[in-house]
């Protein structure tokens, strides 16, 4: 680094910031958030400025500008707009003894101004050492997206709270106590917009002298890791994973997925293959009930969405039966992401008004899926790990009724480096998939749009 990142204390002291205009205006927005004393340095203010100082929030130097003007400031904002002047001001105030800023001129900056994402008190800042500001504007953006609105009201309250619980809990206890409300109920209710409710739990629990039934308790989510790409994990996914102690992933997660996990989160690889498993689902739900059960939080990581042919119900069953908690995060399911990929909707109006998600494979022993049964003009069946019956769902579907060149979209991989789409039609399906070698979980999709045969009744 060639820049120590840290937080300069504003309050009771000053912050000077020269110039009148613009610049100067955009430096003094950042700086209202602080409790700091304002100074601006100019002859004349703009409308917004002076208006500002109107209302008592900044006070103006209009006079001459010296050294001693920077004297004992906390910081000070060189932006004047002109090169000339700037590099003056500058000169003036490093007399005085000020850490400078000078607005666009990183040669001149003693310090440099961080991309802000505010949560008061819970503050992050950004800063590319001047280098490269459009970039710690975008890092500010996803933060932005990442932290609840209301996670400084929640600081704000524990800040309050800390006496207390120092003073009634025992020292042992604390962090355990802290993870609960940072972690667990008073957080939940908290961000849902409930802080009346989280405060008087909190509280409760200080007065009761001991942690809350849940404190420590282990906890299991089951989370959509959506088809490949990590952009394309939720928010709350995200979350889960940097508060996991230990994530169970299969073969169909992306590795760049796993990088988005708290770096000593443990994570164990539980792989399963269509119709054969080392990991049958039995033993999965045991071992996540069993590593809950020790108090730690649990994640289950799935392709796309865990409610989808993620086998998400055994395992809420069996954290059901071992009184765990557990919860599902939803992910973007491979149907989604394959429209996107082929850049249309999975309904249109007038011509698909019915979406099908099937399987082609069930548990052994079970009968074949109904799929003569779900198809009709206007519908899109997305039938997922179909391939090894691709010819028997072509089969099914054309004696259905279903025209044999009706086209037929094969999505591999969706949204990984290695993605591909082959197009097709129920005639050629399986020929097509087997001069592609394509294996595996591809997603199948069908479509069988109203407007063709609604237009062939018309001729008729």
């Amino acid at each position: 680094m060639k820049a120590f990142p840290m937080f300069i204390r504003t309050s009771g002291r000053r912050v000077v910031i020269a110039g009148g205009g613009e610049q100067a205006a955009q430096k003094m927005r950042l700086v209202l958030k602080t409790d700091a004393e304002i100074v601006l340095a100019a002859a004349m203010l703009d409308d917004e400025l002076r208006g500002v100082v109107a209302q008592g929030n900044a006070t103006h130097h209009p006079g001459r500008i010296t050294p001693e003007t920077f004297k004992g400031s906390a910081l000070t904002f060189v932006a004047t707009g002109c090169a000339g002047a700037d590099a003056a001001l500058h000169a003036l105030a490093k007399d005085g003894g000020a850490v400078v800023n000078v607005v666009d001129r990183p040669e001149l900056c003693d310090a440099t101004t961080p991309s802000i994402v505010d949560r008061d008190p819970v503050v992050v800042a950004i800063g590319t050492e001047g280098t490269a500001p459009v970039l710690g504007r975008a890092l500010k953006t996803r933060i932005e997206m990442m932290l609840p609105p209301r996670v400084g009201g929640l600081a704000t309250l524990a800040g309050r709270l800390r006496g207390a619980v120092a003073d009634r809990l025992p020292q042992k206890t604390r962090r355990a106590f802290w993870e609960w409300v940072f972690n667990d109920a008073p957080a939940a209710l908290h961000r849902s917009g409930r802080e009346a409710e989280a405060a008087e739990m909190i509280k409760t629990a200080i007065a009761d002298c001991v942690l809350p039934d849940d404190a420590g308790k282990g906890h299991i989510a089951l989370v959509g890791a959506g088809p490949g790409a990590r952009d394309l994990l939720t928010l709350r996914a995200v979350e889960r994973l940097q508060k996991a102690d230990v994530i169970y992933y299969d073969r169909l997660v992306d590795p760049d997925v796993l990088e988005l996990a708290r770096r000593d989160a443990e994570r164990v690889f539980v792989g399963k293959e269509v119709g054969a498993s080392s990991w049958p689902q039995h033993k999965i739900c045991a071992l996540i009930v069993a590593e809950a059960r020790k108090g730690r939080r649990v994640v289950r990581l799935k392709s796309g969405d865990p409610s989808i042919f993620g086998r998400a119900t055994e395992e809420m069953e069996a954290a059901a039966t071992a009184d765990i908690p557990v919860e599902i995060v939803p992910g973007i399911t491979a149907a989604s992401a394959a429209a996107a990929t082929l850049g249309r909707s999975l309904t249109e109006r007038g011509k698909t008004d019915t979406l099908v998600l099937t399987t082609g494979t069930c548990q052994p022993g079970d009968l074949s899926p109904a799929w003569t049964g779900c198809w009709r003009p206007g519908t899109t069946m997305a039938i997922y790990m179909g391939v090894q019956s691709a010819g028997k769902i072509a089969q099914k579907l054309v004696e259905a009724g279903a025209p044999p060149e009706t086209l037929v979209d094969v999505a591999c991989d969706i949204s990984k480096p290695s993605e591909r789409i082959v197009q097709t039609d129920l005639r050629n399906l399986e020929r097509d998939l087997a001069e592609h070698a394509v294996i595996g979980t591809a997603l199948i999709m069908v479509r069988c749009p109203k407007a063709r045969r609604v237009a062939a009744q018309a001729a008729a």
